[in-house]
């Protein structure tokens, strides 16, 4: 279940990069990083609860923080919870 929520999510990011903005294609791009983290570590310790997927790829968010100016962070979370709602 995680493998099939990152490749949706993943799939979803891609299909908006030929209409995306500079914004949004660096939005897109820094959340593959988390979310593709985030689930290669539920894959290692067996997790297939996306729920728990989720909550891992917010967490690496929140802890890296400090890397995003605030305009970045609101424009990387509200892509976020569109790619959730998408789902």
């Amino acid at each position: 279940m995680v493998i099939d929520f990152e490749e949706k999510i993943l799939t979803l990011i891609d299909e908006r990069i030929e209409k995306a903005s500079d914004d949004e294609l660096f939005a897109g791009g820094y959340l593959r990083g988390h979310i593709s983290l985030a689930a290669a570590s539920c894959e290692e310790e067996g997790i297939e609860d996306v729920a728990v997927l989720r909550a891992r790829i917010e967490d690496s968010i929140e802890q890296a923080r400090s890397e995003l100016s605030p305009a970045d962070k609101v424009i990387v979370l509200q892509l976020w919870e569109e790619l959730q709602q998408r789902l």
